[in-house]
């Protein structure tokens, strides 16, 4: 799992712990309030700008995922205020989303072990469907009337809640935590002409698909995807050093500018925002997923491990899908494959094949609310650490199916 879908480059590389010695011994922290800065999260953005996708503008620095959505929505709830639209304050996100936990992000999550007994969703959060083909689309859809559907879905809810109240639209190019579900082809296509008929801005949470993992810099490359503002953190500085940051499109940027004149400053940072040390990582991060060719080979491996996983598992009777792309997978369990059908408790199958896994050491994860269990290794893995895993994983799965026909369950 890459720790938690962030070590891309791999443990242990010591051109990042001399990074932070020279940085720490330079200068250890300096904050970025009333006018200050300082030279390594400047260079960093122009860098972060050159990678991301066209149209990108400027950059504000956090610590994790979770604050920088949070960011996010303030920027949106700003930019309409200073255009005179009060009330276009709604967020809509999709069910099994993942944006964080935070109030705010926690709210957009589409969880519901993130919102029980806190009281989120905050009320002006919005959901819709998910793109989980295995239980939301119709037997033998095709992926054009499935992408449809879902952008039918997306229009639906803006028309009833009213598009003047309907603020931004935040989504995973890959949902990640929620089961890393892939979009159907076409999907953010018919999606971005629903939010560009209704005047809505798009919010792409490239927190774990940011910086390679989909085998392109952004995920949003990878689906077409025209973003108004990007959310990055995990794979930044590989998880050695929290650092987030929010990508912001020319075209918000210049509102928020020209709103200063009259509004005063963007009142907003935080006390670690564009922390020295944790730039000079990030930028030592990227050379490194520069110079040794990370981002391809991210996609190359990834092609090898979904090769594997299908040819071990797809036609498995526990195994009700196998999806994923590049160095991003999952399979999901079901109690009967045609038609699909869940286990009742829901998760309890995913929890025992995962603790099987780690018995005989491999590490995946258990995902929330689903039968299903990821993968997402360092990009380094070999072939041979990924044909491993995958033989492991499948006795992990025939142990547990047996368990589970012995007691009547299968």
């Amino acid at each position: 799992m890459a720790g938690l879908w962030c070590v891309n480059v791999g443990y242990g590389r010591p051109e990042i712990a001399e990074t932070l010695k020279i940085h720490a011994e330079r200068l250890g922290y300096y904050h970025s309030f009333s006018s200050m800065g300082t030279d390594t999260p400047a260079l960093l953005a122009e860098r972060l700008i050159s990678l991301a996708p066209a149209g990108m503008s400027k950059v504000f620095y956090g610590c994790t995922g979770s604050d920088a959505n949070d960011t996010q929505v303030k920027i949106v709830w700003y930019y309409n205020n200073v255009l005179g639209r009060p009330e276009k304050k709604k967020i809509v996100a999709r069910q099994r989303g993942y944006h964080g936990v935070t109030v705010m992000a926690g709210g957009l999550t589409g969880l519901p072990g993130v919102h029980a007994n806190f009281d989120l969703p905050l009320p002006m959060i919005r959901h819709t469907t998910a793109p989980h083909r295995l239980w939301e689309a119709e037997p033998g859809q095709s992926d054009e009337d499935f992408a449809q559907k879902l952008a039918d879905d997306l229009e639906a809810l803006i028309l009833a809640e009213g598009p003047d109240t309907v603020a931004a639209f935040i989504a995973e190019p890959i949902q990640g935590a929620g089961g890393v579900l892939v979009p159907p082809a076409g999907y953010f296509g018919k999606i971005q002409a629903v939010l560009r008929r209704h005047d809505v801005l798009l919010i792409a949470d490239e927190v774990i698909t940011g910086f390679g993992r989909l085998g392109e810099w952004f995920g949003s490359d990878v689906f077409g995807i025209e973003p108004d503002l990007i959310t990055v953190a995990k794979g930044l500085t590989s998880g050695y050093v929290p650092l987030s940051a929010c990508i912001v499109s020319e075209r918000v940027w210049r509102v928020l500018v020209e709103a200063g004149a009259e509004s005063g400053p963007f009142g907003h940072g935080y006390t670690y925002s564009s922390h020295p040390l944790a730039a000079a990582v990030a930028m030592t991060n990227l050379d490194l997923i520069e110079n040794e060719g990370l981002v391809a080979q991210a996609a190359s491996r990834g092609a090898f491990m979904h090769e594997r996983l299908r040819a071990e598992l797809a036609d498995h009777p526990l195994v009700g899908e196998v999806r994923g792309q590049a160095l991003i997978g999952a399979l999901e369990f079901v109690a009967a494959k045609d038609p699909p059908r869940r286990f009742d408790p829901l998760g309890k199958v995913a929890a025992r094949v995962t603790r099987r896994c780690l018995e005989l050491g491999v590490i995946t994860r258990a995902l929330p609310a689903s039968d299903a269990i990821s993968f997402a290794p360092p990009f380094v893995i070999s072939e041979d650490e990924l044909d491993e895993l995958v033989t492991t994983v499948r006795r992990a799965v025939d142990e547990v199916a047996a368990e589970l026909r012995s007691e009547g369950a299968l």
